[in-house]
């Protein structure tokens, strides 16, 4: 037998190559990184899908009614705008005037349906709503344009409705107890892109309004706060609702058979007046320039008037969430990928340095391909069946697939049934981290506290240096 002084060079360097702890570990350090890319590719492949989704609730949507939002009712009176060109010629263009309601109270019924194209679902409503209030008598002075200019018996009240195709029956009016017939579309592109909207007689010092509106909409219905004092209630049979926009409901009844939400604004809450010309619903400024209708100067030779940007700064209102958003919590659990498969190999190390049984790299690699492909099952059962049954299902299938192959490599009941229970714990840990949201970084701190803890104490006792220098 050679003695190690007649050793060649590369005998030398092979014997260094197999005993080096360093070694091995820098070899793992590139196979992790490795592991990273089809990882990355997991997160793309979660992003696919996702798009796919919502391409499906597109088709629906556009179809049945998307996501609407509500405005109104809004008095509007058109006047005259005495226009100069660079030419010094004169000429006469239309503008608007918009005053809000007193009181606005809005009273509706949410009635859920779920759609599918395919494998995906899709959460669609019918919205009965009933809106009442009241204006008083439009007072032009307070714009502090002349009286003369305002063309009164142009006047039109309107209702802003984001998708006009939701609309299921003819929108019945009353105005001052009167039937009044709605038409689609606002002369005004000033505060809605579209909606319905009717001529008005502003001859009575209050003008009471009476509507009702059946509409269909899909995932979320908002509502603008346009009254000097606005309530708004809503009430569903769906019992998962998200509330949504600048205000939580005052009051709020979420149960298993369904939600009541009742929210109460007042002006003071937003950033926009009782009146105002042009798209005032943003933010309150005066202004001496360009007509909304063209980019040319406008002559206020009379006062100011007051310019508005940021529509829906201030709407409000209710989502019907699915209750499980299986992309969402597969994107979750993705994020943990790389703790596992860092935790997976220090066990498969120690496993190796402890039973003095050296694996090769390609046996690490092989072992992280299959964690990676945990959550391409996870993502791709979870399209079917529940993400909790997905995960379950996941895990079965991969730990099995760990088990033989880690019996095939040592060889040893014992060894293989201690690396299952670590990865057993491992998907259980991840999975209470996934379900405690809230709660996910201190357990997650004390998980790898412990799991440290338990390194440490398993290793106390190693030497290092001398640890692959056993034979075998």
């Amino acid at each position: 037998m050679e003695t190690p002084e007649k050793l060649s060079l590369f005998e030398r360097f092979n014997n260094w190559v197999k005993s080096s702890v360093m070694l091995k570990l820098f070899s793992i350090f590139i196979l992790i990184l490795l592991l990273m890319i089809p990882s990355t590719m997991l997160e793309s492949l979660i992003h696919e899908r996702q798009i796919t989704r919502d391409i499906a609730e597109e088709e629906i949507t556009s179809k049945w009614g998307s996501n609407q939002t509500i405005g109104g009712a809004v008095i509007t009176i058109p006047y005259t705008i005495i226009q100069e060109d660079d030419n010094g010629k004169k000429s006469t263009v239309i503008a608007y005037a918009h005053f809000l309601p007193e009181h606005l109270n809005i009273t509706g019924k949410l009635i859920p349906e779920k759609r599918y194209r395919g494998i995906y679902v899709v959460m669609l409503y019918n919205a009965q709503l009933h809106l009442q209030g009241f204006f008083k008598k439009p007072n032009v002075e307070l714009l502090k344009i002349p009286k003369e200019r305002f063309l009164f018996s142009e006047a039109f009240i309107s209702f802003g409705i984001t998708d006009m195709k939701g609309i299921k029956e003819a929108i019945k009016l009353k105005i001052n107890g009167i039937d009044t017939e709605m038409n689609s579309g606002i002369e005004s592109k000033d505060l809605f892109a579209s909606g319905a909207s009717c001529p008005i007689n502003l001859a009575a010092e209050t003008i009471n309004f009476d509507a009702q509106i059946n509409l269909n909409g899909s995932k979320e219905i908002d509502f603008l706060p346009f009254g000097k004092t606005t309530k708004v209630t809503i009430e569903s049979s769906w019992g998962t609702p998200s509330f949504v926009g600048e205000s939580l409901p005052d009051e709020r009844q979420i149960t298993e058979k369904g939600f009541k939400a009742v929210w109460n604004e007042l002006h003071l809450n937003r950033n926009y007046p009782q009146q105002g010309v042009g798209n005032f619903i943003g933010f309150d400024a005066n202004y001496q320039e360009s007509n909304p209708h063209n980019h040319t100067t406008v002559d206020y030779s009379d006062g100011v008037a007051t310019k508005v940007t940021g529509e829906l700064q201030s709407s409000f209102g209710v989502k019907l969430l699915l209750p499980v958003d299986e992309y969402q919590k597969t994107m979750r659990s993705t994020k943990y990928n790389l703790m596992f498969i860092v935790i997976t190999f220090i066990a498969f190390f120690f496993v190796e340095i402890l039973n003095r049984k050296r694996l090769h790299p390609i046996q690490y690699l092989l072992v992280g391909f299959a964690i990676c492909l945990f959550y391409v099952l996870l993502l791709a059962i979870s399209e079917h069946l529940s993400f909790n049954i997905a995960y379950l299902i996941g895990c079965i299938t991969i730990l099995t697939l760990i088990t033989f192959y880690t019996q095939s490599i040592f060889k040893n009941s014992r060894i293989t049934l201690i690396f299952n229970g670590i990865l057993s714990l491992l998907y259980g840990f991840f999975y209470s981290l996934l379900q405690l949201e809230d709660y996910s970084l201190l357990l997650g701190s004390i998980g790898l506290l412990i799991i440290l803890t338990v390194v440490m104490y398993l290793t106390r006792n190693i030497d290092w240096y001398r640890a692959y220098n056993n034979k075998e």
